[in-house]
């Protein structure tokens, strides 16, 4: 894995891994795809997390990984996730990772990172998140809605394009992910005269693929499940801080952690905050652990400078740890 390059030693030197302090980053749901699992299942302690998960949810997270039906889901999206996070992680600490700055996890990635700063133990994650799923789930069908990517725009930009359109239906700006792109959550009715008016001004809008109108107050009816959930669940001090979606903030409080959590669902998720504030900590290369590069990406739009690399398999882990890859 790269790190910040060394302007002493020419454009094509390399900071040594030893001398790199990481943060680990999680994606969220809209990331899965058919067969996410197998290549975590493939490595020792990646299988000991399918493992236990799968033994958690009374339901093989392969197998559900190849079912169609299962991946349309929030209830088994949300848990496979994060099994496959919480599998890269472990892979990446046998392959020796270490010097980890702080971690953080975009919206349901956040889970986790909980589970990775040990504030939470994955059995109690598992559950979480089951329960947010359902809850989701079934928030998603009682008031329908969507979310879309708007690429290019920052979020005081989509802001001002949510109120042109957003009339007397909800429609907020959910994510403010980098300088360069925001996602809308809202109404599906708003949602479509958002993308028409984005069309309109040649702004590129992309429908995310999620069940319903996430970190909006559409949410509302998945709150007090998921507030019913915590409060049967042991939150510890992290023994490195989270970035918070809810404020950005680095996290060790363990009350904190869990007022935030709870608040998550219906929340922003300020994901550049979130990111800078690590980078602050002293954060020089990030990897993102488990499903897919979408925060690598974004990465490049929010600090060009900082390394980052997506770790989507065993192998990858190995060669980020080596200093053979990024």
């Amino acid at each position: 894995m790269h790190g910040r390059r060394d302007p002493r030693n020419g454009p094509e030197s390399v900071v040594s891994i030893a001398m790199v302090r990481v943060a680990v980053v999680f994606p969220g749901q809209g990331s899965q795809f058919p067969g996410m699992a197998d290549t975590w299942a493939s490595h020792p302690a990646g299988e000991a997390v399918l493992e236990e998960a799968s033994t958690a949810l009374g339901r093989s997270i392969r197998d559900g990984a190849h079912d169609d039906a299962a991946l349309a889901t929030t209830a088994f999206v949300q848990p496979a996730l994060l099994a496959c996070g919480v599998a890269a992680f472990e892979v990446l600490r046998a392959e020796g990772l270490s010097d980890v700055v702080g971690v953080a996890g975009h919206s349901l990635g956040e889970f986790a990172a909980l589970v990775a700063s040990e504030a939470i133990e994955l059995r109690d994650a598992l559950d979480l998140v089951v329960v947010r799923g359902e809850a989701m789930q079934r928030a998603a069908e009682e008031r329908p809605g969507a979310m879309t990517a708007l690429l290019g725009m920052g979020a005081e930009d989509a802001e001002a394009l949510c109120a042109e359109v957003r009339g007397d239906d909800e429609l907020v700006v959910a994510n403010r992910n980098s300088p360069a792109q925001s996602v809308a959550s809202g109404a599906v009715a708003a949602i479509e005269r958002l993308e028409a008016l984005a069309k309109e001004r040649k702004v590129r809008a992309v429908r995310l693929p999620v069940a319903g109108a996430f970190h909006s107050a559409l949410m509302r009816p998945a709150v007090q499940p998921v507030l019913d959930a915590l409060e049967r669940i042991d939150v510890r001090a992290p023994v490195f801080p989270v970035a918070e979606n809810v404020t950005g903030e680095l996290v060790t409080d363990p009350a904190r952690l869990r007022e935030l959590v709870t608040r998550q669902v219906v929340s922003p998720v300020w994901w550049e905050a979130g990111v800078r504030n690590l980078i602050a900590a002293g954060a020089d290369a990030f990897l993102e652990a488990g499903v897919g590069d979408v925060l690598t990406k974004l990465m490049k739009r929010i600090d060009p400078s900082v390394s980052a690399v997506a770790v989507g398999s065993p192998e990858a882990a190995a060669q980020a740890i080596a200093g053979a890859g990024g």
